[in-house]
């Protein structure tokens, strides 16, 4: 259990314009305003804040320790943090909105909350994100360049077009080779805002020469639609209609999910060959790493396992090691369910990996458990004594958690990273090798 205190609201003027209550509020100035006797706190909730989130008790709003949490109710409601004691929240005079200001102590972890109203659970989340210091820009600290968007049309996958950023850090240097990270599902990293720290946490890391200085490339997967009666198009396209799937989800499904070298050599041909281009690249696969989450994580665990010459480093969040693309293709034999077994059968590879997933992550009839699938890679990784690490939560399929763990991620994947040397082998920690294969018991079952 988390330790979180109840913020005291005392009246005090708001240091920002009152006009910003028509615009979308942060978690500080939400709190600001409800200190506030000058009122506008209701139009605040409204413009920031979905009214589908207000009517099921999922809105929220958090900057580091500080929280804002509101609901509709038709009665008096109190809020419950990581399962603690319950916390009256206060009514909004003429309206039936009830909120509260909270400090979560415990930053650079996820958290969950709920309602009680008339006693009964009502609303909240598993995923609430509790932001540390360096997820947020620190003061001194130099911004990176984010590239504008550009498209890349594919020979490997047949006139697909990808999207795809470039993000380059203050410190770069044409003169020295840069470090490379690669993210999947990319635009999803390029906003600075509360909620995606990315760029905050790159330009932090750098900054702290915590990581090595890095050109991050952003790629988005691919779209199929233009290039109609390609053999690519028209696997996709058969994909699609057998799974009642959109094209544009089921390209990203046959780029993420399948089990071989092609996205691998799509990034390595194509895209980072473009890259190197306009950047001075490192070429050694220990400067390099790829990152990704759903299926994402499992195409960035794919690549760095069949090409260990081109990636070193792996952040898997929420991986869907499943069977999303078993048997699709007849050509490709495996499926993500079968990394376990490739992991602790086939000859072992040279990476460090970190492994997030939760609890209440998906199961579904089609492709199974991802948190058992997530479990079994686990053991497999300890079984065959690699450098891994396992953080295992509470969450769903939800990137909360890695969002929150992102800079002790990236710390912990670039430790002792020595910009003079090209290589290292990758050996379990010395605090990981004693501990025993991870263990599961049912949780939401009556016990027997």
């Amino acid at each position: 259990m988390w330790k979180y205190t109840l913020l005291t609201l005392c009246l005090v003027a708001p240091a920002f314009a009152p006009a910003l209550a028509a615009d979308k509020l942060s978690a500080s100035q939400l709190i600001e305003l409800a200190q506030s006797p000058s009122g506008g706190l209701r139009d605040a909730i409204t413009a920031t804040f979905d009214a589908k989130d207000l009517k099921e008790g999922t809105a929220w709003a958090g900057h580091g320790t500080s929280f804002f949490f509101v609901t509709e109710a038709a009665s008096p409601a109190s809020l419950v943090i990581d399962e603690g004691k319950s916390t009256p929240m206060q009514n909004l005079a003429g309206s039936n909105l009830w909120y509260a200001a909270v400090r979560i102590e415990q930053v650079g972890k996820l958290h969950s909350f709920h309602y009680l109203i008339q006693g009964a659970k009502f609303g909240g989340r598993l995923d609430l994100p509790a932001f540390g210091g360096l997820s947020y820009l620190q003061p001194g600290v130099p911004s990176g360049t984010l590239s504008d968007k550009i498209i890349h049309t594919s020979k490997i996958y047949d006139g697909m077009k990808s999207e795809y950023w470039i993000y380059v850090p203050a410190q770069y240097d044409p003169k020295t080779p840069a470090a490379l990270m690669v993210f999947q599902d990319g635009s999803g990293y390029t906003h600075r805002n509360d909620n995606d720290p990315t760029l905050n946490v790159l330009d932090n890391l750098i900054a702290l020469h915590k990581i090595p200085v890095m050109i991050a490339v952003f790629v988005n997967p691919g779209d199929i639609s233009d290039s109609p009666g390609t053999p690519t198009y028209n696997f996709v396209k058969a994909y699609s209609d057998k799974w009642h799937r959109s094209l544009k989800d089921s390209m990203r499904s046959t780029l993420y999910d399948t089990v071989s070298d092609r996205y691998g050599r799509f990034l390595r041909d194509e895209v980072l060959a473009d890259v190197a281009a306009r950047y001075n690249l490192r070429k050694d696969a220990y400067s390099r790493a790829i990152t990704g989450l759903s299926s994402g994580g499992i195409c960035s665990f794919n690549a760095a396992w069949q090409m260990p010459d081109q990636f070193g480093r792996v952040i898997s969040w929420i991986g869907s090691f499943t069977s999303i693309q078993w048997q699709e293709n007849p050509a490709v034999p495996d499926g993500g369910q079968d990394y376990p077994e490739k992991i602790l059968r086939e000859p072992r590879r040279n990476i460090r990996v970190w492994l997030q997933d939760g609890s209440e992550d998906q199961e579904n009839d089609r492709y199974g458990s991802w948190p058992l699938a997530n479990i079994r890679m686990a053991n497999a990784l300890k079984l065959k004594e690699y450098d891994f690490h396992f953080s295992f939560g509470k969450g769903t399929h939800n990137p909360g958690q890695g969002r929150a763990e992102f800079p002790e991620e990236m710390i912990w994947l670039w430790r002792d990273y020595d910009p003079a040397k090209t290589s290292q082998t990758y050996e379990v920690e010395p605090t990981e090798k004693p501990k025993p294969p991870f263990r599961v018991s049912i949780a939401n079952r009556d016990a027997e």
